[in-house]
């Protein structure tokens, strides 16, 4: 079956899945291929639980009678339906990407965005080859605006991307240590998150960069941009304001003022972006302030919590060397006594040992009240010892130790890497 015919019936659908745990009543079901499971083995399940239409890739699963219809290769008819579907949409469509803040940028920009338009978004971190077909077949034709992250781990995956999405304009947010053993290093980072440029360039679209990060700005020389931030050259000029607090700085434009509620001055960058594409789109500017101060962040990522002994930063959504440094360097700007809890860094290949002791040495120099380093990784960094001073082999380990001996300090920072599920270790506090 060719794209253009499975359009035909995906037209006739309300939505697509490719999990038979969550089959909505007249979907398309899409039989993937993974290492560990073979959704084509599903399709009957599908089509009992209320699929319209079952696609799969081996014949053996084929049953047209049933509505069950075979292509090829389901991952690539996933990929080229949701292209033709992008075409057909004739939408603008943003696309971002980036080392950090990738999710909590797309959702600033998609709060402020829908404060004048229908906008249809990434929904949480659907961002690889499976994700990005997904969210644009979610798209619909009153949709007024697309936003697209993307997510990567080796180079020409942003590349592979842009040719699915064909995005008309492009966001990165940096490029930071993330990914280094898929990238093949910094230098790996740089290229394949650059992909998303080089697609802009070839197609005559538009990319917004941050005017203070220099290298955004060198990569971007023979793109047509739209610059924000401090430079004088920046079409959207911001003034910031730093607070003491750990806060996100405050954000000036002219005569108007907007406060994140967001933690970290390492946010200032996502909340300018979601400022400068609002003010691109025209939303007006108290629609803009709006959005921004209404604001909060979820799911691990630099949450704010309180409890009755401590406030609380819970960043456990994900780590890198690059985030971590700005969290710590973030930390120790607060006022008062403060304990770190930092899990390993995952996906850094041949840098994994340099790098944690490097943020190991920063947390002890840093002079928190207390540190704790929790991983295989950390746990084998050579930093003076003293009673401040914990390293723990894994989180049990951790969990054990902190049950025996609790925290005493008001603030606290939790963050690690997605594996290390560090926010198994609220119940403590």
């Amino acid at each position: 079956m060719n794209t253009e015919n499975l359009y035909s019936l995906f037209k006739k659908c309300k939505t697509l899945s490719i999990d038979t745990r969550n089959i909505p009543e007249n979907s398309m079901f899409f039989g993937i291929k993974g290492e560990n499971f073979n959704g084509n083995e599903f399709a009957v399940k599908a089509r009992e639980a209320g699929a319209l239409y079952a696609i799969v890739d081996q014949k053996e699963w084929e049953d047209q009678t049933n509505h069950i219809f075979l292509v090829s290769d389901s991952t690539k008819a996933l990929q080229d339906l949701a292209n033709f579907h992008r075409r057909e949409l004739e939408i603008p469509i943003l696309a971002l990407t980036g080392s950090n803040g990738k999710t909590t940028t797309k959702e600033l920009i998609t709060k402020v965005l829908s404060q004048k338009y229908k906008v249809s978004a990434t929904k949480g971190n659907f961002n690889n080859h499976l994700g990005v077909p997904l969210t644009l077949l979610d798209m619909k034709f009153s949709d007024e605006i697309g936003i697209v992250e993307m997510g990567a781990n080796h180079q020409k995956e942003i590349e592979f991307l842009c040719e699915i999405a064909e995005p008309d304009f492009g966001y990165i947010t940096n490029f930071g240590k993330a990914h280094l053993e898929g990238f093949g290093g910094m230098d790996g980072v740089l290229k394949g998150k650059s992909e998303l440029y080089e697609y802009l360039l070839k197609v005559d679209k538009l990319a917004f960069v941050n005017s203070d990060d220099v290298e955004q700005v060198k990569r971007t020389r023979d793109l047509e941009t739209i610059l924000f931030g401090t430079s004088s050259e920046a079409k959207f000029h911001f003034q910031y304001r730093d607070h003491s607090d750990g806060k996100c700085p405050e954000v000036l434009y002219n005569s108007h003022s907007f406060q994140s509620e967001l933690i970290g001055k390492y946010n200032i960058s996502n909340v300018a972006a979601a400022i400068a594409i609002g003010l691109y789109f025209k939303v007006p500017l108290d629609s803009i302030k709006k959005a921004i101060e209404e604001y909060t962040s979820g799911e691990n990522r630099s949450q704010k919590l309180s409890t009755d002994k401590h406030e609380i930063i819970l960043d456990a959504y994900n780590a890198n060397p690059s985030s971590m440094e700005e969290a710590l360097r973030n930390f120790s700007t607060m006022n008062g006594e403060k304990a770190v809890v930092l899990g390993d860094m995952f996906e850094l290949g041949e840098e994994s040992d340099f790098e944690h002791q490097r943020i190991g040495k920063l947390a002890y120099e840093n002079e928190f009240s207390s540190v704790y380093l929790i991983g295989n990784h950390f746990d084998q960094i050579q930093i003076p010892k003293n009673e401040n001073i914990h390293l723990f082999p894994n989180r049990e380990k951790a969990e054990a130790f902190l049950k025996a001996n609790p925290i005493k300090e008001r603030y606290i920072l939790i963050k690690g890497s997605r594996g290390m599920a560090l926010e198994n270790l609220l119940n403590l506090f």
